[in-house]
């Protein structure tokens, strides 16, 4: 399948010498929701701009699309929308004005009936006559994803876009993602509400100080990286971890015993077989599986 987004050998190095991407190759797939995950200052906006044509890269190719994103400028802008972390708005403009004059500026024919049906799906409709500057916080940001999708782009790019937006609004959101991707929309989002991307993407890649450490499958990624923990609940204090179980990484805290499980070093039946035989008694017992921000924080740490 040929890439709606194709990155190779991407380098940004900012005056005064701060090299914000180091050798980004990034392929894209259409129609796929991408999670861009990394820690401040890792590179994320940095490379959602300069695949946008915010920010013009020193070395290396963008292509969306097929088109360069430097050589043909217009033609791969007109594909993409774009939500950014900041809120930049016409205080003064109208909801309807503002997502009316963003359709106009990519060329697209004035369709009353589809700006309607955005902001219907953001919960904008009731305010569509309002001034911006009177808007909440989050009502700005659905703005701002009403403005991005209003000339039909075909690759969205979310860039923390539910920052400042509540609970239930943010499931709309999601919603509405989940909809634009059936329609083949591409989405590319960052986000620090990790279980957002857990639940909604397809792949992920792990971008840290400037360079993209990992690219997989969702699910690839949580099968090879995820861990379980057994929690064991005693009747009493233990003062040491028996012996039989030294080799293993087993940790005590109070009455808790916890198992970083590995089937390849011990199994659990083994593992709760030393106990009985030790006559350690057992009150309650619990498993947890890694998340995906588990995950994030050890890649992090690396």
């Amino acid at each position: 399948m040929e890439s709606i987004i194709s990155i190779s050998k991407l380098n940004k190095t900012f005056k005064g010498g701060f090299q914000a991407l180091k050798n980004i190759n990034l392929e894209v797939k259409p129609g796929e929701i991408f999670a861009l995950l990394g820690p401040n200052g890792a590179g994320k906006t940095t490379l959602i701009k300069s695949i946008c044509g915010l920010t013009m890269p020193t070395e290396g190719k963008i292509l969306v699309g097929g088109y360069d994103i430097v050589e043909d400028y217009k033609k791969a802008r007109r594909l993409v929308g774009l939500v950014p972390q900041e809120l930049t708005t016409d205080a003064f403009e109208t909801v309807w004005n503002t997502v009316c004059f963003s359709r106009g500026v990519f060329g697209k024919k004035k369709d009353s009936q589809f700006i309607e049906k955005i902001l219907k799906d953001l919960s904008l409709w009731d305010k569509k006559s309002n001034i911006l500057r009177t808007l909440s916080g989050g009502m700005k940001r659905r703005v701002m994803i009403a403005k991005a999708l209003s000339h039909e782009p075909k690759v969205l790019f979310l860039d923390e876009p539910t920052a400042g937006v509540d609970v239930e609004l943010r499931k709309g959101m999601w919603d509405l993602v989940s909809e634009l991707k059936a329609l083949g929309v591409t989405i590319i989002l960052t986000t620090h509400y990790i279980e957002e991307a857990e639940l909604m993407a397809d792949r992920i890649g792990f971008i840290k100080n400037g360079e993209i450490i990992m690219v997989e499958d969702k699910d690839k990624i949580m099968k090879k990286m995820s861990q379980k923990t057994i929690e064991v609940t005693l009747s009493d204090k233990l003062d040491n971890v028996p012996t039989e179980l030294k080799h293993l990484d087993v940790r005590l805290f109070g009455d808790k015993m916890n198992y970083l499980y590995d089937e390849s070093k011990m199994n659990m039946q083994s593992f709760l077989n030393v106990l009985v035989q030790k006559n350690i008694n057992v009150q309650d017992i619990q498993t947890k599986e890694s998340s995906l921000e588990d995950i994030f924080v050890q890649l992090v740490k690396k």
